[in-house]
């Protein structure tokens, strides 16, 4: 028992005998409650003897507190481990796909891929870039994979718009012709042999947004 946080007020009967009036301690435990309670049991005064029924309830609430407060902690710690454990599996879905079950203007569901994970107050989440698209990837005379835009202009190593253009069916679907990308001038004519290929391999388009996106929404993993 934490003696030194334990304040006992006592009182002089008519007798002469001391008794306690009051026990107080922020750290006292079960076991010290009864055993305070045999020692008043000891020291009561006879002719006002002490409710010893009043101080077995507060006994009992004391048990029950006590019993409430290490339930507190188990949970605690059992909240810990889950969250723990729900991180470590979280994050086996880094560079992986995921979706979270929203649609996207397109009609058909919003695919990430994720980044990172953290635990934010207990609650996991992801952090994932959008796939806004799946881009057919085409090659220049040199083999090179070239880089164009939505709307199909190629574009230089330094990202600006050339004259040339990729035909495209819809965003990242390349026209072909014979097996090989159909390629536009400035004035929107095909330009014939114009050493471009394409050899079916498909990039994903990212957003340059990170988003977060709770680890429990996760629908499918791919």
């Amino acid at each position: 028992m934490a003696v030194d946080d334990v304040k006992i007020n006592t009182k002089t009967g008519a007798d002469g005998n001391s008794y306690t009036t009051a026990v107080s301690n922020n750290k006292l435990t079960n076991d010290d409650f009864l055993k305070l309670m045999l020692e008043e049991l000891k020291m009561q005064d006879p002719t006002k003897p002490m409710d010893s029924k009043r101080m077995l309830d507060t006994q009992m609430q004391m048990s029950s507190i006590e019993t409430n407060l290490k339930t507190i902690q188990t949970m605690e710690s059992l909240a810990k481990t889950f969250s723990q454990s729900a991180l470590s599996n979280a994050a086996a879905v880094i560079g992986k796909n995921v979706e979270d079950g929203n649609i996207g203007e397109n009609g058909v569901n919003k695919a990430y891929t994720v980044r990172s994970v953290e635990n934010v107050d207990g609650e996991v989440n992801v952090k994932a870039q959008q796939i806004l698209y799946i881009e057919d990837q085409v090659q220049d005379a040199d083999g090179k994979n070239i880089t164009y835009d939505i709307n199909g202009f190629i574009l230089d190593a330094q990202g600006n718009k050339t004259n040339l253009k990729v035909a495209l069916e819809n965003v990242g679907k390349v026209i072909k012709k014979d097996g090989l990308p159909v390629i536009l001038d400035e004035n929107l004519e095909e330009v014939s042999n114009s050493g471009y290929t394409i050899n079916g391999a498909t990039i994903p388009v990212y957003s340059d947004q990170l988003v977060r996106i709770p680890f429990s929404s996760i629908t499918k993993i791919f």
